[in-house]
């Protein structure tokens, strides 16, 4: 039987990637109201550690993972790698005498303890004293209540997680009041569209992602490009000799990298390398999320009837942070890109085919299942395709990013 990950980033204070919480999403019927905690957990589990190899989920970083109060009481967590996990405890799990000794040997043998949507209670002490990282809501606990526990808590040494933080005032004003980690997606929203003039350099990169899309430009070009940079040529070299392709030769060779990708792949290759580029000044996960988020649409939709547009729905997914990227209006970046019009309505108007598989990619980033299964209904896309996608995505932009 198929089943459903998401995973959302958790960012540091300098915006870079910490890890992910790993979050279970049932089976092809998406009945989570069936579906018990403890079930969800250990099918997660199964899915991640049993039949999926955790760094293509993880990227080396370390996965949250929820535990309720039996799986905790029957010492769960210990049966997985303490550099891989962080046992993360729901609000639920009251502090039994075998909560506690678990909770301690766990905490003995190098497992991180994280406290989710906490509200502080004093029952709660024993368990905060085990704990390495506590996590609240800050768009559902109000602020007076999240500066008393901030001022509780700095007694204890225990780092904060802000969860919920969808902009950047949000990120600001956490990082101002002492949290150190940050889940949510404020790094992929364009908070201040103002900008009317780009440096010397983005310009640059946007010409040279004007000629990559043209339909016109030569192999030679392509092969200029390349071999003139050496930064591409590495990238191009790393993304061919990564796990994603599992080949047995390496490919040393700018001509014997263009002969195996041949010149559909190596355009988007290079689309890819220049996206990176342009969002050097955003938090790397920007890039890897719109790398998941290209593959995953493509993929999609080759599940679909829809299948004749997979290169639009790469595209789609690929540009989809371009304006948060530049700082600037989506319509004032794309206009003038040499791409079909159906991706243009997707990215400007949000309208279209393709703007629908890339509500799904959204969808399912910000764990909003019943809206994934509503929208994989109207596209005639098979659910058990889901799962597949996904992992395959992730893979996909570990090999690149």
């Amino acid at each position: 039987m198929e089943q459903f990950i998401a995973r959302q980033p958790i960012l540091n204070a300098h915006k870079k990637l910490h890890g992910y919480e790993l979050l279970y999403r049932g089976a092809n019927d998406y009945l989570l109201a069936d579906v018990t905690g403890e079930r969800a957990t250990a099918s997660l589990l199964s899915s991640v550690f049993l039949t999926r190899d955790i760094k293509e989920i993880s990227s080396f970083h370390p996965c949250f993972i929820n535990f309720t109060q039996d799986l905790i009481e029957k010492n769960i967590p210990a049966a997985f790698p303490a550099s891989q996990i962080v046992v993360e405890i729901i609000e639920n799990v009251q502090p039994t005498k075998r909560v506690l000794g678990v909770c301690r040997r766990l905490r003995e043998e190098g497992y991180q303890i994280a406290l989710d949507d906490f509200v502080f209670d004093r029952t709660l002490l024993p368990l905060i004293e085990l704990a390495s990282i506590i996590k609240i809501d800050v768009r559902l606990t109000p602020l007076d209540m999240i500066t008393r526990t901030l001022n509780i808590l700095a007694n204890y040494n225990v780092k904060l997680l802000a969860e919920k933080v969808e902009t950047q005032k949000d990120f600001e004003r956490a990082s101002k009041m002492g949290f150190s980690y940050f889940q949510g997606y404020f790094f992929s929203k364009p908070e201040r569209i103002e900008i009317t003039e780009l440096s010397a350099v983005k310009v640059n990169l946007l010409q040279l992602l004007h000629e990559v899309t043209r339909k016109k430009t030569t192999f030679g070009k392509l092969h200029d490009i390349i071999s003139n940079d050496i930064a591409i040529s590495y990238k191009l070299f790393r993304f061919l000799n990564s796990a994603y392709f599992a080949r047995l030769q390496k490919v040393k060779t700018v001509k014997h990298a263009i002969a195996y990708l041949g010149e559909k792949e190596l355009r988007r290759f290079l689309m890819l390398v220049i996206i990176s580029e342009i969002a050097s000044d955003n938090p790397g996960e920007l890039v890897r999320l719109v790398l998941v988020r290209a593959k995953f649409c493509e993929m999609l939709g080759q599940a679909s009837p829809h299948a004749d547009l997979a290169s639009e729905l790469y595209l789609t997914g690929l540009f989809s942070a371009l304006d948060t990227m530049l700082g600037v209006p989506m319509k004032q970046v794309v206009d003038d890109l040499p791409i079909n019009a159906i991706v243009k309505d997707a990215l400007i108007d949000k309208q279209g085919v393709c703007a629908a598989f890339l509500d799904i990619a959204k969808a399912v980033e910000r764990d909003q299942h019943d809206q994934v299964k509503t929208q994989l209904a109207q596209l005639v896309v098979p659910e058990e395709a889901l799962l597949e996608c996904y992992l395959k995505s992730i893979q996909y932009a570990n090999g690149l990013y």
